[in-house]
């Protein structure tokens, strides 16, 4: 009787061909055990996710926390000098809403590093480069507020250099500067105070929709777009009206008071206010010619002409050009896990681009946006 040894590979070297009862030993199979590498290795990542979120916190750099971590510093333009101009980017919609794991929202990040700015005594002149058709108003005052403050506190000027869109909020943030440089071209202006949202009562009635509301007061329903356009009373649209306009006065206030100061320092250098400015503080949109004319800006030319104006206001000849970036953390770099799961959103594409604008809050926005 032949018999047949299973060489490396299940194949018999040479010979006959091997009987029918001849079968190779079958291949070792690692799909299961990569599975299983998989897996502990997602494991893995996330308890570094979670141990770098903890020692941030326990750290003091967490939420809620009253200890700053430095930020890194990038040089954007190196011309070998001591001084340094720190550039601040305000770009898109205003906002208090957070960015990232650790609860910094814009309002934070502007404050953090205007505070840095402050304890670094090679900064002498900060740059404001904003982009931006407005937003929150609660967002767009405090902004507002850290900017005032910290020019107050240390002298230091900040310079708004208006890109291609800096209108309502994005105005209103401008405002407190020392100095305003926009470009002939920037869609300025938008002075005025907005509140958005639809009523969809109509198209409930057609499709068989009846609301349900069980209510405290007659006004605890206001604004819902539930109600009928005709249920909606004088008094509740007065009321509204009145936060608007009490809003829109404040909007004036801080144009009127970050004008004037800004006169008091620089002279009949800078621009004044117009006699006629509030007529046309109705909303409107204005390019930033006619902006400049009316004393809403100081200044008409790019970014450079705005760092040459940070230089002149600070007195010094050169500087370097920097930004400063978020440090590096654990937490952060894991942070799309914890973005993954509160994404799952289920969302309707009804054939309109609408702007994510919540009923019910305050805005100051350009109407250029406002779709």
């Amino acid at each position: 009787m032949n018999s047949y040894a299973s060489p490396i590979g299940g194949k018999p070297p040479g010979g006959p061909i091997p009987p029918s009862g001849y079968y190779p030993p079958p291949r070792r199979r690692f799909g299961l055990w990569l599975v299983v590498l998989f897996l502990f290795g997602l494991l893995f990542l996330s308890m570094l996710s979670n141990l770098g979120y903890y020692l941030e916190s326990t750290s003091g750099a967490g939420v809620g926390s009253g200890v700053r971590r430095a930020m890194d510093e990038a040089v954007t333009e190196n011309n070998d000098s001591e001084n340094k101009i720190l550039i601040a980017d305000v770009s898109g919609i205003i906002s208090n809403l957070t960015l990232d794991r650790s609860g910094m929202s814009m309002v934070r990040w502007i404050e953090e590093q205007l505070k840095q700015a402050r304890d670094d005594y090679a900064i002498k002149a900060v740059i404001l480069k904003v982009d931006s058709p407005g937003g929150e108003v609660l967002a767009s005052d405090q902004i507002y507020e850290r900017i005032q403050s910290f020019q107050e506190s240390t002298g230091k000027p900040v310079i708004a250099s208006m890109a291609g869109l800096a209108a309502s909020g994005g105005y209103y943030i401008s405002a407190p500067c020392r100095w305003i440089v926009a470009h002939p071209l920037t869609i300025t202006g938008s002075i005025g105070v907005i509140m958005h949202g639809y009523n969809y009562r109509t198209l409930m009635d057609k499709v068989g929709v009846q609301p349900n509301v069980f209510k405290s007061g007659r006004f605890k329903d206001m604004l819902s777009g539930e109600k009928r356009p005709q249920e909606v009373s004088d008094e509740e649209k007065a009321m509204v009206q009145g936060m608007v306009d009490s809003t829109f006065q404040r909007f004036k206030e801080v144009i009127l008071k970050g004008r004037n100061w800004s006169q008091d320092q620089d002279g009949d250098e800078g621009r004044a206010l117009s006699p006629a400015w509030q007529d046309f503080a109705d909303g409107r949109i204005l390019s930033g010619t006619q902006a400049y004319e009316l004393g809403f800006v100081d200044e008409l030319g790019s970014f450079e002409v705005a760092v040459d104006r940070a230089k002149s206001l600070a007195g010094i000849e050169t500087a370097n050009l920097i930004a400063y970036e978020k440090p590096f953390s654990l937490s952060s770099f894991f942070r799309f896990l914890g973005k993954a799961s509160a994404q799952n959103k289920v969302k309707v594409d009804i054939g309109l681009d609408i702007p994510r604008l919540e009923a019910g809050r305050l805005y100051l926005l350009s109407p250029t946006f406002i779709q």
